[in-house]
């Protein structure tokens, strides 16, 4: 949630900060004004009970003097008085309601570093990395894509084939008996193939285990905790809701890793609080149908390890940095062709201030897919959950600033090691990183 000071003290730039992100100016200037009508109607409210107790206190005294037809005079403007407090105060509290729906329903502004853009088309590309068999590195996105597609059509090249049809002929995915199960956009991996899974999982807390603190956090969390990382109101038609509880099914571990300190003070001394979780995550993907889904591409429900930070201000630009690093790390270790993009305003979600999404060249679908998105948060959720420091030098509370990322979220990985890793006899070799974890060097026809 946005800081109301913004809209008061520096509305000129708040308002064109958040019209970068497509924000309607309308709602920005409706803000403003029941801000200011909220101002008015406070100062009336306090006015009013103020009158009454001077009113009051002043009864007492004239009856002491006996002065009754003045107590009685002030005794019905008392009355007046008490009479008009109710309809301010209701006026006051739905005053109150409006503010709180608009400001929730306000995305995080964009920092001043984010690109400007429209969509997809103005993304800036940060880096690529990927080293060919042979040692070449290539760190342009089109040289990586037609140095596969050249691969393919090199003596004693074959075909690269997407996972979903190369892990169906393994008996390693099942599309077919998911749909049955539970309907479209599922998953049901099953002998090495859930195994490769597992060992991502392992991989990516083993590499992240002396930096982070591994958390086992719920799987269902509570309408608040939902509401304090952004989720709710934004993004309630893409959420699994119980029906009897207050409860909803988490979207990824940055939900309850957030919602760990919520309405605490942290000392400064103790940030920046690194976390991780490895959770099952639950996303309906509302319009997402016929788009990315088939194999492992887009699910409603899948496996991830998030990382999530807590810190000061000043600490954000070198663990942002620490963050990208090491949801970098995996894709190094398993030897897939990556770049890091930097999303354009229009692109960011809506509580970042600034996202690298990280993407996976897919051979499968020739197309770069996005693997992981690392943001910095700024105060949007801790200011929604209230969760602050003290600082060491005695000064004023301080709501912390966050950033998260995915460590490992294992659809498209598992994705691209099936497509990258494939052989001419259709077996797929495993990558050296994850040896010691599957027990087997190649995953072959069961």
């Amino acid at each position: 949630m946005l800081d109301v000071n913004l809209f008061r003290n520096d509305l000129e730039a708040t308002t064109r900060r958040l019209t970068r992100k497509k924000v309607d100016r309308a709602t920005i200037d409706e803000l403003a004004s029941q801000l200011g009508e909220r101002r008015r109607l406070t100062a009336e409210v306090d006015r009013v009970r103020a009158e009454i107790n001077s009113l009051s206190k002043s009864i007492g005294q004239l009856m002491a003097k006996g002065q009754r037809d003045e107590a009685e005079q002030r005794k019905a403007e008392v009355a007046r008085a008490k009479e008009r407090l109710p309809e301010l105060e209701r006026d006051l509290g739905a005053l109150e309601q409006r503010i709180d729906y608009i400001l929730l329903r306000l995305p995080n502004l964009p920092a001043d570093d984010a690109p400007d853009g429209e969509g997809e088309a103005d993304n800036k590309v940060r880096r690529v990395h990927f080293r060919t068999p042979e040692g070449t590195p290539l760190e342009d996105s089109e040289k990586v894509r037609e140095y596969f597609r050249n691969r393919q059509t090199a003596p004693g090249g074959f075909a690269l084939r997407p996972h979903w049809e190369l892990g169906a002929e393994l008996g390693i995915w099942d599309g077919e008996r998911a749909a049955k199960v539970s309907g479209s956009m599922f998953a049901i991996l099953r002998g090495e193939g859930a195994r490769l899974l597992r060992a991502l999982v392992r991989l990516a807390l083993d590499i992240n285990g002396e930096r982070y603190e591994e958390i086992l956090p719920p799987h269902l969390v509570r309408t608040e905790t939902f509401t304090a990382t952004g989720q709710l109101p934004k993004f309630e038609a893409e959420a699994y809701r119980t029906r009897d509880d207050d409860a909803w099914l988490i979207p990824t571990g940055e939900v309850p890793l957030m919602g760990l300190h919520m309405g605490e003070m942290l000392e400064e001394a103790d940030l920046p609080r690194r976390y991780m979780a490895y959770t099952v995550c639950f996303r309906r993907e509302a319009g997402a149908a016929g788009k990315d889904t088939r194999g492992m591409q887009r699910l409603h429900e899948f496996h991830k390890v998030e990382l999530v930070k807590l810190c000061t201000p000043g600490q954000v630009g070198a663990e942002f940095e620490g963050l990208v690093a090491d949801a970098c790390r995996p894709l190094e270790l398993l030897g897939l062709p990556y770049r890091v993009v930097d999303l354009c305003t229009a692109d960011l979600t809506f509580g970042s201030a600034r996202t690298f999404d990280l993407e996976v060249y897919a051979p499968g679908v020739d197309r770069w897919l996005e693997v992981s998105s690392c943001g910095i948060y700024t105060d949007f959720q801790t200011r929604r959950g209230n969760i602050r420091y003290r600082p060491a030098d005695g000064g004023k509370p301080v709501f912390c600033h966050a950033m998260n990322g995915s460590g490992l979220a294992t659809p498209r990985v598992w994705a691209s090691i099936i497509e990258h890793y494939q052989q001419a006899d259709g077996s797929v070799r495993v990558p050296e990183a994850l040896a010691d974890y599957m027990k087997v060097k190649e995953i072959r026809r069961r």
